[in-house]
C-alpha cells in the first residue's frame, strides 16, 4: 500500500482518541505531537508539517467538535479533510488539444525515475479510458537501450513507437515524429525524453527547445516517491523552466516514506495527476487526494476497488455466472474465470488493502500472488471432462495423483482444492433449494481463503498454501 509506514504511524496516533466520548486540550496536543513526528519521519517538508498540524489543531479544538457526541471521530474527519486539502482537494485530469486533432504529452524528469515505463502506462490507460489512439515518440538518445526499452513496451501494448535512432538530434526526432503521427491519424503523441539533472543547464535548455517545437498540451514530470526533500527542488526547477502541468508519482508500491506526495502540491502548486503502483503496464492510477487520504488513514478506497472490478470483469459474463451459481451450477472452468478476473485487478494484497479496515490486518500477512498460478496449474492439469464435472474427482485417488503429477504441485494441495470446492458446492445447493440468494463475493472468499506462505518448519510436505 502507498505510504505504508506513514499510514501506520498516523493511524496509531489517532487510535488513542477514536471512539472517545470526551477530549481535552492535552489529548489533542499529544495526538498532534505524534502526527507531527509521523509526517517528519515520512520526509514531508517541515514548512508543510508546521502549517498542516496548526490547521488540524485549530479545527480539532473547535467548540463544535469538543462538545460533539463523538469528538474523537470528528477529529479523525478533520485530519482526513486536511490531508485531502494538502494533496490538492480534487483530482486533476489531463487536458487534450482543444477542438480535437493531435494532442501532445511530454514526459520529463531525472534519470531512473521511470519515464519510459510511465509513457507506456499512460498510453495504455488513456487508450482504454478515453478511447485515444496513442503513439510513443522515442526522444531519449542518451541512455543506452532507452529506445529498445520503449519499443519493447510498445510491442507489449500494441502501441506504435516512432524512433530515428540515437544519431539524430532530439528536435528532429520530435518534429518528424509529430508529422508522422498526424499523417497516420493518431490523436495522442507521448514524447519520452531523456532523464537529466535539473542543475544541468545544457540539457534543460534542450527540453525548452523541444517544448517550443512540440507545444505540448501536457508537460508531466515523473518523480520518484522515494526522493524525499530534494523532490521539491527538482519540481521547482523543472517548473520554472518548463511550466509543468502535472506530476506522475512513481514507485508508490515500494516501502516509500511518501513525503514528496504530501508536499508537492502545497509547495509548488503542481498537481499530482497519476501514480505508478508497480512494474506492470496497467499499474497506473489517477491520483485522487480524497481517496489517498482515506488509504493513509486506513479507511480503504472502495471507489477505486469498484473501478478496478468494473474494468477487469465482464459484466455479462459475471451475470451469467451468478445465474449458474443461483442454480447450484459451478465447475472448474468457472473457477478459472474467477482467478483470471482477480489477477487482472492487480496484486491480491493491493486489492484487499482497498477494503476499509483490512489494511492494518494485512500488514504482517505475506500474501503471495503466485498461489493463483499454482491453483491454475492444478485446474489446467484436469481433463476437460473433469473440469465440467467436478464430482469425478471426489473419490478418485488415481485422478488426483495424475493431476498432482501433471501440475507439479503436492498431492495435498490438490486434495485441499477439491475438498474446498466440494464444500462450496454443497453450500450452494443448500441455498438454492431454500430459494436463497447467493452472493458471488462470498463464494470468492470461500474459494480463495487468503493465500499465505507457511512459516518455516511448519507444514512440511503439505504444500505451501492454504485454501
Amino acid at each position: 500500500m502507498p505510504f505504508e509506514s506513514l499510514s501506520e504511524r498516523i493511524q496509531m496516533s489517532l487510535r488513542r482518541i477514536t471512539g472517545r466520548g470526551r477530549l481535552n486540550e492535552n489529548d489533542i496536543e499529544e495526538m498532534m505531537k505524534e502526527v507531527r513526528l509521523s509526517l517528519l519521519e515520512a520526509d514531508v517538508n517541515y514548512k508543510v508539517v508546521k502549517n498542516f498540524t496548526a490547521e488540524v489543531k485549530e479545527k480539532a479544538m473547535g467548540e463544535k467538535i469538543m462538545k460533539s457526541l463523538t469528538p474523537g471521530d470528528m477529529v479523525v474527519k478533520v485530519v482526513h479533510d486536511e490531508l485531502k486539502k494538502l494533496m490538492g482537494d480534487e483530482a486533476v485530469d489531463v487536458t487534450y488539444k482543444a477542438g480535437g486533432g493531435l494532442s501532445t504529452f511530454m514526459l520529463v524528469g531525472l534519470q531512473g525515475a521511470g519515464k519510459t515505463t510511465q509513457a507506456g502506462k499512460l498510453a495504455n490507460l488513456l487508450r482504454k479510458r478515453d478511447a485515444k489512439k496513442p503513439i510513443l515518440i522515442a526522444g531519449d538518445i542518451y541512455r543506452p537501450a532507452a529506445i529498445d526499452q520503449l519499443e519493447t513496451v510498445g510491442k507489449q501494448l500494441g502501441v506504435e513507437v516512432f524512433q530515428l535512432g540515437t544519431n539524430v538530434p532530439v528536435s528532429e526526432i520530435v518534429t518528424k515524429g509529430l508529422q508522422y503521427a498526424k499523417s497516420k491519424g493518431y490523436d495522442l503523441a507521448i514524447i519520452d525524453t531523456a532523464g537529466r539533472l535539473h542543475i544541468n543547464d545544457e540539457l534543460m535548455h534542450e527540453l525548452e527547445e523541444v517544448q517550443k517545437l512540440a507545444k505540448p498540451d501536457e508537460i508531466l514530470l515523473t518523480i520518484d516517491a522515494m526522493m524525499g526533500q530534494d523532490a521539491i527542488n527538482v519540481i521547482q526547477t523543472f517548473n520554472e523552466r518548463l511550466k509543468l502541468t502535472g506530476c506522475i508519482l512513481t514507485k508508490l508500491d515500494g516501502d516509500t516514506r511518501g513525503g514528496a506526495a504530501l508536499s508537492v502540491r502545497y509547495l509548488t502548486d503542481v498537481p499530482i495527476k497519476f501514480m505508478g503502483l508497480g512494474e506492470k503496464l496497467d499499474q497506473i492510477e489517477v491520483f485522487h487526494p480524497e481517496r489517498m487520504a482515506g488509504r493513509i488513514l486506513g479507511m480503504g478506497d472502495v471507489v477505486t476497488l469498484v473501478e478496478k472490478a468494473s474494468e477487469s470483469i465482464d459484466e455479462e459474463e459475471a451475470m451469467k455466472m451468478a445465474e449458474r451459481m443461483q442454480k447450484g451450477i459451478f465447475n472448474y472452468n468457472d473457477f478459472l474465470k474467477q482467478i483470471k478476473w482477480i489477477k487482472r485487478m492487480g496484486s491480491l494484497k493491493g486489492i484487499l488493502g482497498l477494503i476499509p479496515g483490512l489494511g492494518k490486518a494485512l500488514k504482517n500477512i505475506d500474501i503471495d500472488d503466485k498461489q493463483f498460478s499454482y491453483l491454475e496449474a492444478i485446474v489446467r492439469s484436469m481433463t476437460e471432462q473433469e473440469k465440467r464435472n467436478p464430482e469425478l474427482l471426489a473419490k478418485s485417488m488415481s485422478r488426483r495423483q495424475r493431476i498432482s503429477t501433471g501440475s507439479g504441485r503436492p498431492y495435498t494441495e490438490v486434495n485441499a482444492l477439491i475438498k474446498r470446492f466440494d464444500e462450496m458446492k454443497t453450500q450452494m445447493r443448500a441455498l438454492s433449494s431454500m430459494g436463497g440468494n447467493l452472493d458471488p463475493s462470498a463464494m470468492q472468499r470461500q474459494m480463495q481463503r487468503t493465500p499465505q506462505k507457511q512459516k518455516k518448519g511448519k507444514g512440511k510436505g503439505r504444500g505451501n498454501f492454504r485454501i
